[in-house]
């Protein structure tokens, strides 16, 4: 009779759980269209995004190739050397029936040659119709054919917390999908030493979706399936994801795309004002109930500021209803409008809030190299102007291992002195360093000063 007990049991048990597992399995298998995926976004987004493989020409150095090491070892000149390298980035069709890409400015700055592989394998040559190294933002064109392009969303509209994915070429494995969200929104004071490309402007959207080296100028696409960025860069303590990612606003990215297809170049507004940064402390010493913004230091004769009537001693605080707290978000605000473009400014004086509108000129920046200013500085480059500055001359870009790099220089000093002479702009530190072999600049980086010697 137990053994008859214990097989019922062993029957009723097993039966029991076969139930159970019936019952698992109908709850595992959903219907195929209520599963949650992403793949119809990606599938439509993905072809839109290209690997692209760069090739240039750089000089190969090395120690006897720097005239101050050979000066001291007593060592003859020898000649330098070249080697060709190779590096990948991404890029986004987003005018399929022309033929443009948009990407970063620092994938193909300095290109010799540009490849692009689309979403099929397929490859075309690339050529730079423009490019914008402040905005980091390139535009490539290749020849119309089998393209698929993917529609530019608003970035004003993009929000805190909104859901996007990442597409491009990591560590140029192909193309790869991340996602995440996003992470904020309008950041700024990223370290363009950090970036590599000089005195950058900056309103970055920031994300939590991977992007790895190699992502550099792919899409950051919304749920939508527009593109609403192009990734740009990240920080990092070893130079992989750590969920720090940056890209270029669509609206920068269209306006700067737009301004190099209609006139062959970024034709950035001029507000032409001097300014300096107001803090809660800085404020309290000039009586003025504000806690942050740009205090107007100098305004040129004739410039849009001066027609729209800013005066000096002027507090901004807000540029088309874009709270300024420092000189850099005003730097910023005014270097992504283009020229001709009007924009409404408050401002505090004499204790009252005002507003004014202002067409902003034309900033007519170029870059001067250092090599024609001394040859200690050779590797260099100088802005002719800034949109806006605290005076001085701004050091637009450094190339590494460069003389102007060995003797200390940085991608966005501004050197106010030569030889403790104040220099206000390439003309008057041109004239010193024609008087002098030594020049003594002091410089101004960040929030401090110090003093570097050029031989």
């Amino acid at each position: 009779m137990r053994t008859m007990f214990w097989s019922f049991r062993g029957l009723f048990c097993s039966g029991l759980l076969l139930l159970i597992a019936s019952a698992a399995t109908a709850q595992a298998r959903l219907p195929e269209d209520a599963l949650p995926s992403l793949a119809p976004l990606v599938k439509a987004a993905s072809p839109a995004v290209v690997n692209i493989r760069v090739s240039q020409t750089v000089e190969a150095r090395s120690p006897y190739s720097d005239e101050m090491f050979r000066r001291f070892f007593g060592l003859p000149d020898t000649p330098g050397g070249s080697r060709e390298v190779a590096s990948a980035g991404s890029g986004v069709i987003v005018d399929a029936e022309n033929g443009y890409i948009l990407t970063n400015h620092h994938v193909v700055d300095g290109a010799d040659k540009i490849e692009v592989y689309l979403f099929n394998e397929d490859s075309l040559e690339a050529e730079v119709v423009g490019s914008d190294a402040a905005t980091d933002i390139a535009v490539l064109k290749v020849e119309p054919g089998d393209l698929v392009e993917i529609p530019i969303g608003d970035s004003n509209d993009v929000e805190v917390g909104d859901f996007v994915i990442a597409i491009g070429n990591p560590f140029g494995l192909g193309n790869t999908v991340t996602s995440g969200i996003i992470s904020a929104v309008g950041r700024t004071g990223i370290s363009p030493v950090s970036l590599g490309r000089g005195q950058a402007i900056e309103d970055f959207i920031q994300t939590d979706a991977s992007i790895n080296p190699g992502n550099s100028g792919g899409a950051l696409v919304n749920m939508k399936g527009e593109l609403v960025g192009i990734n740009s860069a990240i920080i990092s303590r070893t130079g992989g994801n750590i969920g720090i990612g940056f890209a270029v606003p669509s609206a920068i990215a269209r306006s700067i795309m737009s301004q190099i297809l209609d006139f062959g170049e970024v034709r950035r507004g001029l507000l032409g004002v001097s300014i300096q940064t107001i803090d809660e402390q800085s404020a309290k010493a000039l009586g003025a109930e504000v806690d942050r913004g740009a205090l107007v230091s100098d305004i040129q004769p004739g410039s849009a500021a001066e027609e729209a009537g800013l005066q000096v001693d002027d507090i901004i605080v807000r540029v088309d209803n874009k709270r300024i707290h420092d000189s850099r978000a005003l730097a910023n605000a005014i270097g992504l409008k283009g020229s001709g473009e009007r924009v409404k400014i408050e401002l505090l004086r004499d204790g009252e809030t005002r507003t004014v509108t202002a067409t902003l000129g034309e900033s007519t920046e170029t870059e001067i190299a250092g090599a024609d200013i001394h040859p200690g500085l050779s590797g260099s480059g100088f802005s002719a102007e800034s949109a806006t500055s605290g005076g001085g001359i701004e050091v637009s870009d450094v190339e590494p291992g460069s003389p102007a790099a060995q003797r200390g220089l940085r991608p966005g000093d501004m050197v106010i002195a030569v030889n403790r002479i104040r220099v206000r702009n390439l003309e008057e530190m041109r004239e010193i360093a024609e008087r002098n072999d030594i020049l003594f600049l002091l410089v101004r980086r960040a929030d401090r000063q110090l003093m570097l010697q050029i031989r």
